[in-house]
């Protein structure tokens, strides 16, 4: 909803979009919509309402009934079984049953869903149940279900291979779409739940972060995500705004090609990154990283740990012990080889490319020549799919399933996308497949944190709070550490 006209100039000579008037609830985040496909932007369909998954998760990761009611699996843990929930319709009109629900979930398990990581080998819909048969017991399959990907899209979604259109069961529908920025939703009459208290809601993708605070400021945005830190500090005293951070399960880290850079090099280079000095002058927080997991996920945070330090002189020691030497240029080079670190990373989150320089500079200081390539994000699973990617800056969020054994299983189990590369141990591979299915021993956790603390497979950096700011002309917005919603249903107009 836009509360005021009088930027009106400012709007014209500047980047910011011009959205349309009253009564729609206008949300703005930094992501760009990738297309239809729940693959690439069901994070985006999901804050928005627009679509559901069968499992659902509370703020403290408690799973709860979604699209189904229940679940139970067999006593060899080979079969899962959920009851559907009852009366539900896509946004076409058309009734959800087992069926659709196994296209679609068969779909996400086919083109890069989490669901490939599980040893599910048949999904079927019977009815009102939807079965899925596995090779191995996996007691971790519902919380599994939670997660983006396995969002819920109508079979009449896909045509010719591929998803053109999003026709979903959430309590809001989509009206226009029009990626990479924009979309339009309006209300699903036809919602088996609750109908959404506001009737009309507009997704906005904006990169620039201050664009973003300068909507929020100006009441452009009803629901600002991921200010930087700086335009948070400065939008705490905003008129009209309500300014709200709460500690997230998502790690600054940097991704280290551990063929290049072995496991000394990699306890080197951790040694020259100063994570206080980035936590404090950059992200504007009291700490930085002194491990993989932040204090809040205290089943995996371990106070035990002897945490990571900042000591550049050790750092240099540590190279030379490595076998690391100074060539005439002064870089440092190894079997006649130049440490030569591209630090690959994108300007999506502003926080990254200045978090880059700081390490472009800690990474000279102790002989290394490093170089910043801020690009499009995709290039960093294309450079680890090709081999090329020699370091790569980003956040990783490790709540995109209500338990990090899932992104666990994904990274480092052996290594993925966005976790390890050329980095594998055959021991951490197994226990973490051992908790996925619900079969390790009491220890097991925390033996795979003390081995990601110990071979550096990637480096952590800092601990992310989610930053946010909400119009106060809006109630009910929803501050979830999972990133998954915004509650957006639930919203309403604050009176006035």
């Amino acid at each position: 909803m836009i509360r005021s006209l009088t930027l009106a100039a400012l709007l014209a000579s500047s980047a910011l979009p011009v959205f349309a008037a009253d009564k729609v609830l206008d949300v703005v985040a930094p992501f760009e919509i990738k297309g239809a496909d729940p693959i690439t932007s069901g994070n985006i369909l999901l804050k928005m309402d627009v679509a559901e998954t069968l499992v659902d998760a509370q703020a403290d990761g408690t799973l709860i009934p979604g699209l189904a009611t229940d679940w139970t699996v067999s006593e060899d843990g080979l079969t899962w079984t959920f009851t559907l929930r009852e009366g539900v319709t896509f946004h076409d009109g058309s009734a959800m049953d087992a069926a659709a629900i196994a296209a679609a979930l068969n779909w996400s398990r086919d083109n890069g869903g989490l669901l490939a990581k599980t040893p599910i080998t048949e999904i079927t819909g019977e009815g009102q149940a939807v079965i899925m048969t596995l090779s191995a017991p996996f007691a971790m399959l519902p919380a599994m279900l939670v997660e983006y990907r396995s969002a819920i899209i109508a079979p009449s979604s896909i045509e010719d291979g591929k998803v053109t259109k999003v026709i979903a069961t959430g309590p809001y529908r989509i009206t226009e779409f029009s990626p990479p920025t924009k979309m339009l939703v309006e209300a699903y009459e036809g919602y088996w739940g609750k109908t959404a208290a506001i009737a009309k809601a507009a997704y906005h993708g904006v990169s620039r972060a201050e664009t973003r605070a300068l909507m929020a400021e100006s009441g452009d945005a009803d629901i600002t995500l991921s200010l930087d830190p700086a335009s948070f500090t400065r939008l705490k005293g905003a008129q009209g705004l309500n300014v709200e951070s709460t500690a997230i399960p998502r790690v600054l880290m940097l991704k280290v090609n551990g063929e290049t850079f072995d496991i000394d090099t990699r306890k080197a280079l951790s040694l020259a990154i100063d994570r206080a000095g980035i936590a404090k002058a950059v992200l504007r927080y009291d700490t930085g990283a002194t491990q993989m997991f932040p204090p809040g996920m205290a089943e995996w945070h371990d106070d035990t740990l002897s945490p990571l330090t900042f000591d550049p002189k050790a750092a240099k020691v540590a190279l030379a012990d490595a076998g690391w030497t100074a060539n005439a240029e002064g870089v440092l080079e190894r079997d006649g080889k130049a440490m030569e670190i591209e630090i690959l990373t994108y300007p999506d989150r502003p926080e990254l490319p200045l978090v880059a320089a700081v390490l472009e500079q800690a990474f000279a200081a102790v002989g290394a020549k490093p170089v910043i390539n801020s690009t499009n994000f995709s290039e960093i699973p294309a450079k680890h799919n090709d081999g090329t990617l020699s370091t790569a800056l980003f956040a990783r969020n490790f709540a995109l399933i209500p338990n990090p054994v899932g992104t666990l299983l994904q990274d480092y189990a052996p290594g993925g996308d966005w976790g390890a590369m050329g980095w594998t141990n055959e021991d951490f591979t197994a226990k973490v497949k051992a908790m996925a299915a619900g079969t390790a021993p009491e220890g097991t956790r925390k033996d795979l944190v003390a081995t990601l603390q110990a071979e550096l497979p990637v480096l952590p950096i800092a601990w992310y709070q989610l930053n946010m700011a909400v119009s106060d002309g809006v109630n009910g917005v929803v501050v979830d550490p999972f990133e998954r919603t915004l509650g957006l249903a639930g919203v309403t107009w604050a009176e006035k």
